[in-house]
């Protein structure tokens, strides 16, 4: 019995290994295109070459193996010896890298030793027309040269989603092609030569760089030393074309937020993709159309977070209306400007998320274009140009937001004799004086505006009666920093000395 279950223990061992191991049979099988037996003789340059017709046939048909092949078919129809009717195929290329190639044609692997040798091989694959060899330097690592440093790639590196097609698989199919495509827009019947190809090279670019962005490639982290590293990161990804390096290497934070038991993620305007934008409805008996946006980093997040937009560079104005005090709830109701860049980019962010709530479009031209007729450009797009907000955009500030006005923590309360726009609030010993916007007589109330340098939003979806559609989007205010006179921006503005 005990025999018995050690025999069948060896076979289905022996059976997997079968199965994982091909037949080494025909492995090694080799096609009889030329006597396996016969020397042939190849000249390459000034050295000779002595190939057998086995290795020969190994990698065909070639333009050995139809050279050869033609001269015993003539000498056959002819009627003479064979051993005599071959001649020495004479080939002005250098000798030197048929050596590699006759050890590849006589059964070892060739591993280019550097980007010269590479290129040198895969010039004289193809113009050889050695289809194994060719498909095996395809397949190969990419070598380049970066900032003068010399580099070889493992083509698993850009494996990772988003990240090819890249800057180097584009130019090594635009230099070395591919094996079915050999020496593109050249006329291979008449080609005397393969063209003279130079290693890839990219000089412009710094070498150190592009050795931490392999690293990341390959999955190791790098500390980002500084905003400026940082940015000469991002800057180099976009230029080899790393998109899902890219969208790990933006500033970003994902949080679990315990009081609103969500993931949140807080990015940039700037970093704001189209394809990663999403809206969860959570509609209430009070508002059927209530919900938020999200967003998920393209290549990089499985699913998507709160979204937590952050706008900076100074670049929104909050208009207060007149006559206005906090809701029930203690909220207070603005309108966000935005002036630039900016403007255009909450214009374009807007029509996406219209477009994902299938609503119409406001414009004929898509939002983003500038179009010239007649001598006239069109404006840049508002976000007046699309159907979820007017051109100043609704914004609350609710108790729960974090708001800094000049320089100090802000709030907004009621008085019983007068309306407090807002007051300071204390902060550890230091309590700072009240801000107070006394009533005018004949006057229902006050405006104020107020320049947000950095502020976070979270973008609410609600039904709108007054709106141009059925929803509308609001920013909810998250954590501002603002100030509110040219006094209040000087007070806080450095000295270029320090």
């Amino acid at each position: 019995m005990a025999s018995d279950l050690n025999a069948g223990t060896a076979n289905s061992a022996l059976d997997e290994r079968r199965a994982l191991d091909p037949d080494p049979k025909k492995i090694n099988e080799i096609p009889n295109i030329l006597p396996h037996e016969r020397v042939f003789p190849i000249q390459i340059g000034s050295e000779l070459f002595k190939l057998s017709g086995a290795s020969i046939s190994s990698d065909a048909p070639s333009y050995f193996s139809q050279y050869f092949k033609c001269q015993i078919k003539q000498a056959e129809d002819n009627g003479l010896d064979i051993s005599n009717a071959i001649r020495t195929l004479y080939i002005d290329r250098d000798p030197v890298t048929f050596r590699d190639i006759s050890l590849h044609l006589q059964g070892y692997h060739i591993q280019p030793r550097d980007a010269t040798h590479f290129v040198r091989l895969f010039a004289d694959a193809q113009f050889y027309h050695l289809p194994k060899l060719v498909s095996q330097l395809y397949e190969e690592s990419i070598f380049t040269t970066v900032g003068g440093q010399e580099f070889r790639v493992p083509r698993d590196v850009f494996a990772s989603p988003g990240n090819t097609p890249n800057y180097f698989t584009l130019g090594f199919a635009a230099f070395f092609t591919r094996p079915d495509d050999l020496f593109p827009g050249l006329d291979r019947e008449g080609l005397l030569r393969p063209p003279s190809i130079v290693p890839p090279s990219v000089p412009g670019r710094s070498a150190s760089t592009f050795a931490e962005l392999l690293h990341l490639l390959r999955g190791y982290p790098v500390a980002i030393r500084s905003e400026a590293h940082r940015a000469e990161l991002l800057r180099d990804c976009r230029y080899f074309n790393f998109k899902g390096l890219e969208q790990r290497l933006i500033p970003h934070a994902v949080s679990f937020n315990l009081a609103r038991g969500r993931d949140e993620i807080v990015l940039r305007l700037r970093d704001i993709l189209k394809s990663g934008i999403s809206v969860a409805s959570e509609p209430t008996a009070a508002d059927p159309f209530a919900g938020w946006v999200n967003y998920a980093r393209p290549y990089v997040d499985e699913r998507a977070y709160e979204l937590v937009l952050e706008i900076g560079d100074e670049s929104t104005r909050l208009r207060f209306p007149a006559g206005f005090a906090p809701g029930a709830d203690g909220s207070v109701n603005a309108r966000a400007e935005f002036f630039g860049e900016t403007r255009t980019r909450v214009a374009k962010m807007l029509e996406v998320i219209a477009t994902k709530l299938n609503l119409p479009a406001r414009t004929q031209q898509p939002v983003g274009f500038a179009v010239a007729q007649a001598g006239v450009t069109t404006a840049s797009p508002t976000p007046g140009s699309t159907p979820l907000s007017e051109d100043l955009v609704k914004a609350v500030l609710d108790p729960e937001a974090s708001i800094v006005l000049d320089g100090r923590p802000w709030a907004p309360a009621v008085g019983e004799d007068e309306f407090l726009f807002g007051t300071h609030m204390s902060v550890g010993d230091t309590t700072f004086v009240s801000r107070k916007r006394r009533r005018v007589d004949g006057q229902s109330g006050t405006t104020e505006d107020w320049i947000v340098r950095t502020g976070q939003w979270r973008l609410r979806i609600q039904g709108s009666r007054t709106g141009k559609a059925v929803v509308e989007c609001c920013l909810v205010a998250v954590k501002l920093d603002a100030y509110s006179s040219e006094q209040a921006r000087n007070a806080q503005r450095p000295f270029l000395s320090g």
